[in-house]
This record gives structure tokens, sequence and C-alpha cells, in this order.
């Protein structure tokens, strides 16, 4: 049996989420990493500010939560979920060993 393990996430998007989480002022959101049918190469990944669902995998560093729902987790098993800084912008970005090619724009993948 292939032992399957669940993403992981850098310090850099935990730091990042720590910056969101203390310029918004409303409370602490938890950053939702989910995989939905879609985009132009038939996935494609849901990066969001949310609240925790029972059901929710939690990666948590720093008070910083990182969320993935059941149904997304196998699409993201070994992923590393990370954030990004370029000239053309700044994003969570995520590596993922599972996904057998992507878009040039990086949100979306196939299997």
């Amino acid at each position: 049996m292939d032992l399957q393990l669940p993403p992981k996430v850098t310090p850099r998007a935990f730091a990042r989420l720590a910056e969101i989480n203390a310029a918004g002022g409303g409370g602490a959101k938890a950053l939702r990493v989910a995989v939905e049918g879609g985009g132009c190469s038939g996935f494609q990944y849901d990066i969001r500010l949310d609240d925790p669902a029972p059901d929710d995998l939690v990666l948590e560093a720093g008070g910083q939560k990182v969320l993935v729902d059941p149904v997304s987790l196998p699409f993201l098993q070994n992923a590393v979920i990370d954030f990004s800084e370029e000239l053309i912008g700044a994003r969570f970005v995520i590596e993922n060993p599972n996904a057998s090619s992507s878009c040039g724009c990086g949100t979306s993948f196939s299997l």
C-alpha cells in the first residue's frame, strides 16, 4: 500500500497568511486550499480565506491555519503550499507532485 502524506505548508506561506490576518482587522481567517473541476487543464485550485469546517484537515503553525477539505485531500497528497513574490505579482502557489501537467498560469492542472 502506497503511503500518502498530507500537503505541507511552507513557513513563508504561514508568514504571509499572518500578514493578511494582521491587516484584516476582522479576526483571523484560515486559508482554504481546495481542488475543483474546471480550468484549462481539467482541475483548478480554489484558494481563499474561510472558516474551518468540522471535517477539514487543519495544518497549523504560529496560530495560522490552512484548511483542506476531504474531497480535495487526495489531489493534494504530498503537495507543497507556498507563497511566491515576483515582479508580476504575489500569490499562494502549489507544487503538486500528483499533477501530470499544468497550465502556464499555475492555477489549473491535470492528473
